[in-house]
């Protein structure tokens, strides 16, 4: 059976780092889609006029959009966001760390599995890239809670053998064992898939960053994820870790792990060489605007990675980032580049727009199935309402465009606001 969905609709079909208009906005919209995949976008009585037997669901006070996607959050941190006070390296040690530790007890990875897939699809976020754990009890609870739940999840057991906790190490040769076992029970299940996750050259031997490779190629449609050039710090001890590397891309270019499929997070002090070879290999930085304002890491340079053509998302990065919301993650992005002089972009809502849904899914290599509202496409979209009395109804009932709404959203709507949310056609 085929349903619509009549409400306003907004969506970015388009770039609009590279096309204007990108934005497709329809004040009086609709969305029909059967088994789970769209098959009409646009006004309300055009869709209406190609779906005459559908079921019409009525939502003209909530803005339909893309559900949303989320390209680098962390699924054991949820315990410590907010903990103010300390810059990455500090923060790592004191709090991140020993919070991921406790994931050891399968009773509380369970929960919190639950607990952070709940909070993904109550911030609208259907899709989502998630830094995992470095437990494969607790890793297989996390994509059992997003298999339960039907979100789309890429996620891998986290990887290190050096610098850390001791109970976070791994050999390489136990962590290839176990990934191999991840893979097999997880990656192609449902809408799941695997990716590999070294945690940072940091805390991985040239050894283990080998077998990362070698996973790579012996397994189709793995992703690869890890962080680049967040802070100063972390650069400084990168090089005094390898000394024959030029730089902190080279740590993970000399294993293989840097391509079209390669997500990397934060990237804020970064060389023009390593934008170069990051754009010809054609992966994707992903942007975290909170984390980096949160820890003092430093401000994105958007502008000299679009001048590169270096491929940006946008990614909440929970705990050190302030809460699942890619609403807020997209206000911060606006803040940060307003504040970034030569190296900032003036951000529209249609960028934000872009950034958190349609650049993500290309990051993902999911362009031909979310992101948008184009015909065809899975049904993954999400309903924001301003509740009831709210400022964000206040403002909404002044704006005279979708446009100028979809800016009022992303400056105040949160999870309270997100009031539906489906994946290929079902409610999560």
């Amino acid at each position: 059976m085929t349903g619509i969905v009549r409400a306003q609709v907004a969506h970015t079909p388009r770039n609009p780092f590279v096309h204007e208009p990108a934005l497709e906005a329809f004040e009086d919209g609709a969305v029909a889609f059967s088994d789970g995949r769209i098959v009409a976008c646009g006004s309300y009585a055009d869709v209406r006029a190609r779906c005459r037997d559908a079921e019409v669901i009525e939502a003209r006070d909530a803005v339909l959009l893309p559900g949303f996607v989320d390209c680098h959050v962390h699924y054991p941190q949820i315990g410590v966001i907010g903990a103010m006070g300390l810059e990455l390296l500090d923060w790592l040690r004191l709090r991140a760390l020993p919070e991921e530790a406790l994931l050891a007890d399968s009773d509380y990875a369970d929960s919190c599995a639950v607990r952070f897939v709940r909070g993904l699809a109550a911030a609208g976020t259907t899709t989502a890239l998630v830094f995992g754990s470095h437990f494969p009890d607790a890793q297989d609870a996390l994509f059992s809670a997003a298999f339960e739940t039907g979100l789309r999840v890429a996620s891998g057991l986290v990887v290190s053998d050096r610098g850390l906790l001791p109970e976070l190490h791994v050999s390489p040769e136990t962590a290839l064992a176990l990934s191999r076992e991840l893979i097999g029970r997880w990656h192609g299940r449902g809408l799941l898939r695997y990716a590999i996750s070294p945690r940072f050259a940091v805390s991985c031997s040239d050894e283990l960053l080998a077998v990362c490779g070698s996973l790579g190629r012996e397994f189709e449609g793995l992703l690869f994820t890890t962080h680049l050039n967040e802070t100063r710090g972390e650069i400084g001890l990168v090089s005094s870790l390898f000394p024959w590397a030029r730089d902190y891309l080279e740590t993970y270019e000399r294993f293989g792990l840097v391509d079209h499929r390669s997500v990397v997070a934060h990237d804020v002090h970064v060389s023009d060489d390593e934008l170069r070879r990051l754009a010809a290999a054609g992966a994707t930085v992903c942007h975290c605007p909170t984390s980096n304002a949160f820890l003092g890491s430093g401000l994105f340079p958007l502008s000299r990675h679009l001048d590169a053509g270096v491929r940006v998302a946008l990614g909440t990065d929970v705990g050190a980032g302030t809460g699942l919301s890619m609403l807020k993650e997209g206000l911060m992005a606006y803040q940060v580049q307003m504040l970034s002089g030569s190296d900032g972009v003036p951000l529209r809502p249609a960028h934000l727009l872009w950034l958190a849904t349609a650049a993500g899914a290309l990051a993902l290599g999911l362009a031909n199935e979310v992101g948008d509202l184009g015909v065809g496409k899975s049904a993954d979209f999400v309903l924001v309402r301003p509740p009831e009395g709210s400022t964000l109804a206040a403002v909404l009932e002044r704006s005279e465009s979708v446009e100028e709404k979809l800016g009022a959203l992303f400056t105040l709507a949160r999870e309270e606001s997100i009031t539906e949310v489906r994946v290929a056609g079902r409610v999560v």
